[in-house]
């Protein structure tokens, strides 16, 4: 890979001096962190026309694919990159020989859920996804990838149906109906067999409702997928394995392990904004985003895998979800509480964190996992480890609690806190003690640590 320029956010006012501080610093800090080179691609390969154009690469020339998905992975070798590269654009076996499924999908409804409840069956045919005409603008591309956001069933989900049911356990599971009588991320569907099944789209986690309204993009933090599976079998008098069970207990709202291996790294569902800017994708930067054609091909693999490697999705579609998941804008950032605090915080967060939260989602290149010296399980898996992290994205970070990648820290005052370091320390959403790594930041004095925290809330 060559060394490429990531998307610059425009300067704020009063960023110049602040700027010339991160610049001065970033060239020993890098080589402290043990950053990441930058994949090749940059800024350019996400302007409107760009897009259009890989987009129809990436649909017409199975070349392109193959050369796509080979570039794809910071570490071949892990079960993620594996998989894909002896089943993904081969052409003559693999999963090119999969059946294409365009389901016929529809979001359930309130209505429609008590009527389940009560017994009635899912007789209604819903009406299919897409059409089969490609659309021939970018606005086209994205109205159908907000329909495949919310409407391209993941796999039949026997938990959530029996959670529909029961609506005040269901809302206690992150299960929970706008105020429009819609379930985002629940659909009732017809399977690749025929049969009408209850199903989970990608809304299901990154689109939170708030206030009676689906919020897309932010991460569903409420959402216990762990917890509702193991209601689901204490009800029902079901065994789950029981150290499946066992984990399970210790996922917690937010989190689960969707990792393809037998390691313990649930993983705090992430916010969906900013995704142009990050030049690798998923918290152990897994995937090198080179282009578009990268998200597409983890958008159509995510898919295709989720319902068992059984159908392919048609790549139309993953293409469309891709330029949506892309045009995702956050809610109105917050005015500052104290705008005097807030901008010497962003003086002071140019100087001593601007160095990995280098791009305009204030996220950046990779990190080895020993410098930053949280917990290294996800890092080191068998299924995605690469050996280092992700700095995470910090859009909209006030309201993106818990913290790190696996959702260890409870509240943003406590990322900063030396006493999170401490054995006594009892305030970590996984349980009492210390929360260790990510010093960065830890050694300042506590009104500097106060000031970068209210320029953070800003964001």
């Amino acid at each position: 890979m060559t060394p490429a320029g990531h998307r610059a956010r425009a300067a704020r006012p009063g960023r110049a001096a602040s700027l010339a501080i991160a610049a001065l610093a970033a060239v020993s800090f890098a080589i402290a962190c043990g950053r990441a080179e930058r994949p090749a691609g940059g800024p350019d390969r996400f302007t409107d026309a760009a897009m259009l154009a890989e987009g129809a690469r990436f649909l017409d020339d199975a070349a392109f694919r193959r050369a796509a998905v080979e570039e794809s992975f910071t570490n071949p070798e892990n079960t993620y990159a594996r998989l894909r590269l002896t089943s993904y654009a081969l052409g003559t076996k693999g999963w090119d020989l999969l059946p294409e499924w365009s389901p016929r999908s529809e979001v359930l409804t309130r209505a429609a859920a008590d009527a389940i409840a009560a017994g009635a069956p899912l007789e209604a045919a819903p009406a299919p996804i897409w059409d089969g005409a490609r659309p021939t603008t970018m606005a086209g591309w994205i109205a159908l990838g907000r329909e495949v956001f919310f409407r391209y069933p993941l796999r039949a989900e026997v938990y959530v149906a029996w959670s529909l049911g029961r609506p005040d356990d269901a809302a206690r599971f992150g299960v929970r109906a706008a105020d429009d009588g819609t379930y985002p991320g629940v659909v009732a569907f017809v399977d690749p067999r025929g049969a009408r099944q209850i199903g989970m789209t990608c809304a299901m986690c990154h689109a939170d409702v708030v206030a009676g309204r689906a919020v897309v993009g932010q991460a569903r933090r409420s959402f216990d997928y762990g917890a509702l599976r193991l209601a689901y079998h204490a009800a029902t008098g079901t065994s789950a394995p029981p150290d499946l069970a066992r984990r399970m207990r210790t996922w917690g709202p937010g989190r689960a392990d969707v990792t393809e291996d037998d390691d313990e790294d649930p993983v705090a569902i992430p916010d969906l904004w900013g995704l142009r800017e990050q030049t690798f994708l998923t918290q152990a930067g897994t995937i090198v985003h080179a282009g578009p054609a990268a998200l597409a091909i983890r958008q159509e693999t995510q898919l295709l895998t989720s319902n068992h490697q059984i159908v392919r999705p048609p790549r139309a579609l993953a293409f469309a979800l891709a330029t949506f998941l892309y045009s995702l804008k956050p809610p109105p950032a917050a005015p500052a509480a104290d705008p005097v605090a807030a901008q010497r915080g962003e003086a002071l967060f140019a100087a001593h964190c601007a160095s990995c939260h280098s791009n305009g989602a204030w996220g950046g290149d990779l990190v080895r996992a020993d410098a930053v010296g949280t917990d290294r399980a996800l890092a080191d898996g068998a299924a995605r480890g690469t050996g280092r992290y992700r700095p995470a994205a910090l859009i909209r970070v006030a309201g993106a609690a818990p913290y790190f990648h696996d959702g260890s820290v409870a509240a943003l005052d406590d990322v900063l806190s030396p006493a999170r370091l401490d054995p006594s320390f009892r305030g970590g959403s996984l349980g009492p003690g210390p929360v260790r790594g990510h010093r960065y930041g830890t050694d300042l004095a506590a009104a500097e640590r106060a000031a970068i925290v209210a320029y953070l809330r800003t964001l």
